[in-house]
């Protein structure tokens, strides 16, 4: 029965959902559905987007099981809202990571030992914005526009040639620990899709996010995603199967 299969695929899905939010998040057994999707929303930014719907399913559910008796399904869900309810589930429970989903961009990175105007004219060359830079094999930081330009704005401040600083200053020289915190976020190739979007919702300043075999600060870079990506990232989620 066509109706049967819709409404063992809607619970299937949702049963599925149910035990992932509590086992992430650790609620309470006896915490209904609605409550751990309402207080899951504010920590997962899937449940987030998909709160309305969820709470929805949950009274759904409740007139199937509940109210269904003797294999005659009172409430049965459309093929629309089973698809929406699995979708939601593969994105919570076998989400897309970042290294499955998005091709490595090439990373331009320069050795901290060079000139603050050899790094000008390789930002004005490229047009990459975040260059990271190294000190042998360990990122030291990363360099954008912003840096470079509350330095220069230093420098006229104090009256000193700008062309002499930007000759005689290494780039490892201008870096700033905290722009690694404010301005970036670290990920893994492992992380999912998803961490990335709520990164830019949780940080405005955030110019990008930096890709790393295992999301830590001083491995190489091997993808910057900025803001520019996005669109191309929620179609990923959207169309995720």
């Amino acid at each position: 029965m066509p109706e049967l299969e819709n409404a063992t695929r809607f619970i299937n899905s949702y049963n599925k959902i149910d035990a992932q939010l509590r086992g992430l998040y650790n609620f309470r057994g006896g915490q209904s559905f609605t409550d751990v999707v309402r207080q899951s929303a504010a920590k997962n930014a899937t449940v987030r987007r998909y709160e309305d719907e969820l709470a929805d399913y949950a009274r759904l559910r409740n007139a199937i099981v509940h109210q269904s008796m003797d294999d005659v399904i009172i409430a049965v869900p459309c093929d629309e809202v089973v698809e929406k309810i699995e979708h939601i589930e593969r994105l919570l429970c076998t989400p897309p990571t970042i290294g499955e989903t998005l091709s490595e961009k090439k990373v331009t990175s320069i050795d901290g030992g060079i000139s603050l105007r050899q790094a000008v004219q390789l930002i004005a060359r490229t047009g990459y914005s975040n260059l990271p830079v190294y000190r042998g094999k360990r990122m030291i930081g990363i360099v954008n526009n912003r840096r470079i330009i509350a330095e220069l704005g230093g420098v006229l401040h104090r009256g000193q040639s700008v062309d002499e600083f930007l000759s005689r200053t290494p780039v490892e020289d201008v870096l700033s620990e905290s722009d690694l915190f404010v301005y970036y976020k670290y990920l893994s190739k492992d992380s999912p899709l998803q961490a990335v979007v709520s990164a830019f919702e949780e940080n405005k300043k955030l110019l990008a996010v930096a890709v790393s075999e295992h999301g830590k600060a001083g491995e190489r870079i091997v993808n910057f995603i900025t803001p520019s990506d996005l669109a191309a990232i929620g179609r990923i989620l959207e169309d995720y199967r």
